[in-house]
């Protein structure tokens, strides 16, 4: 069982930055690889970024790549997503989420088993 908890949403204007946390719980974070998804008002939940257990390797979806970076600290259990170059259509609730399939890194909604809350990310323009 691992408990995520996200934080560091809030409102930005576009060209900002914001920098999201996910917290974990337990002591087996460093099995699981990571990931953040986005859901925007009406939309399906996609794929935005994942990373491997190690922090070696990761993988962005086509529009966030160049803009938004994940990595990790196993150390602190936390794994964190930075976001520059917002634009509008970055506006979405963005969740972490751990799966136990470490490669290739998954990119659909069902490889992965916890999930967070979530935290709203608005960029006005």
């Amino acid at each position: 069982q691992v408990d995520l908890v996200e934080s560091g949403g809030g409102l930005v204007q576009a060209g900002g930055s914001l920098r999201l946390s996910c917290a974990a719980s337990g002591r087996t974070f460093s099995t699981y690889a990571m990931g953040w998804f986005r859901q925007a008002p009406g939309k399906e939940r996609e794929f935005a970024a994942a990373i491997n257990r190690s922090g070696s390797n990761t993988k962005y979806a086509d529009n966030v790549k160049g803009r938004f970076t994940i990595s990790r600290d196993n150390a602190e259990n936390t794994v964190y997503l930075q976001m520059n170059s917002l634009k509008p259509e970055d506006t979405a609730v963005y969740f972490c989420a751990a799966t136990s399939t470490v490669w290739p890194l998954p990119v659909r909604r069902p490889e992965y088993v916890y999930w967070g809350q979530g935290t709203q990310v608005t960029v006005s323009s």
